[in-house]
């Protein structure tokens, strides 16, 4: 398979199945394997808020996020100038008040792209330029901005992969010296394989190799990362009305992969897991639900997202908030709102607890930045993706 170069909003791509008739899926809102559960509906409302975070060079986002341990966000954009060229710049912006406080890097007239993939550890941050004379990648290199406050790159970061292989995902573990990411090895096959590192030390461990083809990059897995037990949380599904997903455990430390059978039907939009009660969360495609497993058991049960009524109210990104114990589930068309996009808020029991409205979040799953400390976050708008939206819950 050729390395064609991409541009995309952060996160990973999903092509989402259309065209499905939703009353012949409302009997499999029912369907649990391992037990069940009801969400609790709440008259709960938090409204979208007025700060809004605009590119300096007024191109699209590749990749953002924020500093939990700070008072700063990142963002990566590319703007089209002419004869195939982008103006591409790394930038820092203010969390409260969304202004742009630095352009780290800025290339002009060129065919290459920065893409940021967040902050880890203790406020280190990450970005890959991919080097490009076309409409291939030649080269993928990683810088590292540590702090993020100090507005500079400061080291590299080098995986021990080639240049073909695609990171997939890396998701929030901001607070732990160890991250987790997912890459497809694009070099002869589709499998995707798992590796920790040290954003910081520039540390890795082996690569661990999911043999199972569920797992391959043509269904799209998604990961979370259990910083309490070092696993990797990976989830996927074939995609189709009666494919159930399949969730596998990585043991960083030893290589060991654990399966079990999941809940739910179609492609697994996102993930996310408290590393403290062990509890992770999932969305799913096609019954429009989420899934809250206990990884210790391996049980769960489904709820119904809050007014859902067909496929085009299925959720999208999941993302936790370790300081009041909720999840979040981005979901491009509201089923709590008139019209466009909101953020539901479930706690650990699969309660629904309130509903963040007057979004415009993407199609592919749109990563939810957030910062517990003060009950805010940020969320990339459409159509233009040359903004972020804050929001408060």
């Amino acid at each position: 398979m050729r390395n064609e170069k991409a541009t995309s909003v952060a996160g990973h791509l999903r092509v989402r199945p259309t065209g499905l008739i939703a009353a012949a899926l409302m009997c499999l809102l029912c369907f649990s394997f391992f037990g069940s559960g009801i969400a609790a509906a709440q008259d709960g409302k938090a409204a979208a808020g007025t700060v809004f975070v605009h590119t300096a060079l007024g191109g699209f986002i590749l990749g953002y996020d924020i500093d939990r341990n700070g008072t700063e966000g990142l963002l990566a954009e590319s703007l089209n100038v002419s004869g195939g060229n982008f103006d591409v710049a790394v930038e820092t912006f203010d969390q409260k008040t969304g202004k742009i406080l630095k352009v780290i890097n800025e290339q002009k007239a060129t065919k290459n792209d920065f893409v940021t993939f967040g902050i880890f550890g203790t406020s280190v941050g990450l970005v890959e330029e991919e080097l490009s004379k076309g409409i291939f990648v030649d080269k993928r290199v990683y810088g590292t901005i540590n702090p993020v406050s100090g507005n500079k790159f400061s080291g590299k970061w080098t995986p021990p992969f080639t240049k073909n292989d695609i990171i997939l995902s890396m998701p929030f573990s901001q607070g732990s010296p160890t991250a987790a990411l997912l890459y497809f090895n694009n070099g002869g096959g589709f499998n995707s394989s798992v590796l920790s590192t040290n954003v910081s030390a520039n540390t890795f461990g082996a690569p661990i190799l999911l043999t199972d083809s569920i797992f391959d990059f043509s269904n799209s897995p998604v990961m979370a990362y259990d910083s309490q037990t070092n696993q990797a949380i990976v989830a996927s599904s074939a995609g189709s009305v009666t494919s159930i997903p399949e969730l596998a455990e990585v043991d960083l430390n030893t290589g060991n992969v654990t399966e079990f059978q999941g809940l739910g039907f179609g492609f697994v939009n996102g993930i996310a897991v408290d590393p403290v009660s062990g509890t992770a969360c999932t969305t799913t495609e096609i019954d429009f639900s989420i899934e809250f497993y206990n990884l210790a058991t391996h049980t769960g049960f489904i709820v119904p997202l809050q007014g859902a009524t067909s496929q085009l109210n299925s959720g999208g990104d999941v993302e936790f908030d370790p300081v009041h114990k909720l999840f979040f589930i981005g979901q491009e068309f509201s089923s709590v709102a008139p019209s466009g996009s909101s953020i539901q808020v479930y706690d650990e029991q699969g309660n629904f607890v309130k509903a963040i409205n007057g979004l415009s979040l993407p199609a592919s799953p749109a990563y939810m930045a957030l910062q517990p400390s003060n009950r805010t976050g940020f969320v990339i708008v459409t159509p233009a993706l040359t903004e972020l939206q804050k929001f408060s819950y």
